[in-house]
């Protein structure tokens, strides 16, 4: 008996490829539930009102502790339109927990001491109250999570080829 798919779009789920149509829901599903938890992680470690894109931004701009300029930021989140980073890095520069500084023609970003300190909070309700479900049942352990790294990085890659195609049409 074959299995029932939960697709996202039964006219999807027709074509050459039919799993892909549940795999695509799944993402959509994890994508939406991902948002959410960084949204509420960020707002439990005392800033709230962030937007996903703002959150992910601001981790990266901390990511190795290494000021890092727009274009950097943009290309290594795979993000096209700069103006949206630009934006969230305007409000986190508010918010007093990153700072741009001039370098000739460039603007380089960090992270300051009061931003290291939310993000250390992040990093402790993070291991609270996700990372232990890793663990648990159906958690799947840390190979688990470096299978599904690989594979979101490969569909990744997929996903933006065929974007590059379908521009082109």
């Amino acid at each position: 008996m074959t299995p029932t798919l939960i697709a996202s779009s039964a006219h999807l789920a027709g074509g050459s490829a039919p799993d892909l149509s549940e795999v695509e829901f799944g993402l959509m599903i994890a994508s939406h539930a991902f948002d959410r938890w960084t949204v509420r992680c960020m707002a439990a470690a005392g800033l709230p009102d962030l937007t996903p894109t703002d959150v992910m931004v601001f981790h990266h701009v901390y990511h190795r502790e290494r000021p890092k300029k727009l274009a950097d930021i943009c290309f290594t989140l795979n993000v096209e339109d700069t103006h949206i980073v630009s934006y969230a890095l305007k409000k986190l520069d508010r918010l007093g927990v990153v700072r741009g500084e001039r370098s000739s023609k460039e603007v380089f970003y960090s992270v300051t001491p009061e931003g290291a300190a939310i993000l250390k909070r992040y990093g402790e309700i993070r291991e609270q109250c996700l990372t232990a479900g890793l663990d648990g049942p159906g958690g799947g352990g840390l190979e688990f999570s470096r299978q599904l790294a690989h594979t979101l990085r490969a569909l990744s890659g997929l996903y933006d080829q065929a974007a590059r195609a379908a521009t082109s049409l």
